[in-house]
């Protein structure tokens, strides 16, 4: 009897795990759709995904599975987290250091404080602790949505890595907000002189951590060969950073950007193509699953949160979403149009002296479009996820949370795009130069090394150098086609040479080890071989 009960427990169970499969792979074919439609469209993935997320939440029959809290924030932000550091450049984010500063610094803590003002306002209920810890949560906008669709249009250098600098540091200044306001609510009691000293040594230890971590990381990595290895370190690394960050007190989000800038800065130098080319890849396929889940795992808590609540309460809640949207939305358009004005009027009085003659100057047009670059998107999603089960008014911090994603990314992402090209913005372009100069100064030192040896395969290398420099000194700008001149033949008689391989195999005259080692090796000859232009 108790043989035929378990039976019937493990045959459950393994139909709970069955039907749990089969509604991750439809939610993936989905959610690729819905990414291809954005790109269709040319509007950002995630304004898509929101959308999904609502239908997710109210589809009937959709399943209902839960995560836990602790694990939000780890999951969801440190790899998204880490692979925007690694891509960011230091020197752009020094050079545009104030402006990114008065984004990351002053225009959170302003978003937080009306945000937290405007909820306690419509919630009187609403501890003041909670209402900052909702002003935290929506303050950081995700600049990646907006980046995904202005680095498709020509603009200028100076705004995208304006927009770069915030994404990846508003997170920081947002989540220590949200750090302080969390302890506070469930400890009822706030202590200046307890806090101010904690987020010292908080920041500062995550930055000597961070940076301590990734030297280690680069003695261990540098030393890892196999591609399959080596992608799961970088995983693993970047996890195990986080959790000794949260288990230390100090912000996960500061040690691993410091974890990553410092890895950048490094590791590249040890890591050869065959490893990096499956690498990035792996990172941009788990960056989109990542914002895949967090959409669908918050639109499932929303089903049960709104089937709870009476049509009055359902009516204020909405209200008060509406409202913090309208916030955010708002503060951001007047702090930065009137810092902008500020900056311009001090530039027309005193003039322009940057400190790169590559940067442009401040312009009211860009100060529109980066007013309306204020998406939020994964890091408000899991910060309202991540809060604690019995967290006051958490039901409602996390409708409104998913609420601003969901209206920011519908009504500013759909509309980005139109505001690029009505705002016609031109500017020369810094990096199209300096790729021109790195062109011409790697290749003559390509030149040098194999000069004086006279094999077969020397002269054609020189030969190919030879005639790219020629066309680089043709044009300073570095927008010519960088590929080696014999690139378009080698990809033909490549693709030649795998049709060729792949009909042996078929027909039976090579069997498939044979085919598969082979094709590795022309594949690495296809790397080598560059991508056709365009």
């Amino acid at each position: 009897m108790k043989r035929t009960r378990s039976h019937k427990l493990a045959g459950i169970f393994a139909g709970q795990i069955l039907d749990a499969f089969e509604w991750i792979i439809g939610l993936l074919l989905g959610a690729m759709l819905l990414a291809a439609l954005a790109r269709k469209l040319a509007i950002p993935y995630p304004t898509l995904l929101a959308l999904g997320g609502i239908g997710i939440a109210f589809l009937p029959h959709s399943p209902n599975w839960a995560l836990d809290p602790n694990l939000a924030l780890a999951l969801f932000v440190a790899p998204v987290l880490l692979d925007a550091a690694f891509d960011t450049s230091m020197r752009d984010l020094r050079i545009n250091w104030f402006p990114v500063s008065m984004l990351v610094l002053v225009a959170v803590a302003i978003t937080t404080a009306t945000v937290a003002y405007v909820a306690h306002w419509m919630v009187p209920a609403m501890p003041w602790a909670a209402a900052i810890a909702l002003g935290a949560i929506v303050a950081p906008p995700d600049a990646a949505a907006a980046t995904a669709i202005l680095r498709s249009i020509k603009l200028p250098h100076r705004i995208l890595k304006i927009l770069e600098g915030e994404s990846l540091l508003n997170d920081a200044s947002a989540l220590l907000i949200y750090r302080v306001a969390v302890g506070a609510a469930m400890a009822s009691s706030l202590s200046v002189g307890k806090v101010v000293p904690e987020l010292t040594i908080a920041v500062l230890g995550s930055l000597a951590m961070g940076y301590l971590l990734a030297r280690v990381s680069t003695l261990i990595t540098s030393r890892i060969r196999d591609v399959p290895t080596a992608i799961i370190m970088q995983f693993a690394g970047t996890f195990t950073v986080w959790i000794l960050a949260e288990k230390l007190g100090l912000s996960g989000i500061l040690t691993i950007v410091a974890y990553a800038v410092t890895l950048a800065r490094s590791i590249p130098a040890y890591t050869p193509a065959r490893m990096r080319v499956p690498s990035y890849a792996v990172w941009e396929t788990m960056v989109f699953l990542l914002n895949v889940l967090a959409f669908i795992l918050i639109g499932m808590q929303l089903r049960p949160i709104w089937a709870n609540l009476s049509e009055e309460v359902r009516i204020h809640y909405c209200l008060v979403a509406a409202a913090v949207l309208a916030t955010v939305i708002v503060t951001r358009i007047v702090w930065v149009m009137g810092f902008n004005g500020v900056r311009l009027a001090f530039i027309a009085r005193y003039g322009f002296n940057p400190r790169r003659s590559a940067i442009g100057r401040p312009t009211l047009k860009g100060g529109i479009l980066v007013s309306w670059c204020g998406m939020r998107g994964i890091v408000t999603l899991a910060a309202a996820f991540a809060l604690p089960e019995g967290f006051p008014f958490r039901d409602l911090i996390l409708l409104v949370a998913f609420s601003v994603v969901f209206g920011s990314l519908v009504i500013q992402g759909l509309t980005l795009r139109p505001l690029v090209l009505a705002l016609n913005l031109d500017e020369p372009d810094p990096v199209a130069h300096e790729v021109g100069l790195a062109r011409n100064a790697a290749y003559r030192a390509a030149l040098a090394e194999i000069d004086g040896d006279t094999s077969k395969e020397a002269k054609l290398l020189r030969y190919e150098y030879e005639a790219l420099l020629q066309r680089a000194d043709t044009d300073s700008d570095g927008e010519i086609n960088g590929e080696l001149p014999a690139n378009p033949l080698r990809r033909r008689a490549i693709a030649a040479a795998r049709q060729t391989a792949f009909a042996m195999r078929r027909s039976g005259e090579i069997g498939d080890d044979a085919y598969h080692k082979f094709e590795e090796e022309l594949d690495f000859a296809e790397l080598s071989a560059g991508a056709p232009a365009g």
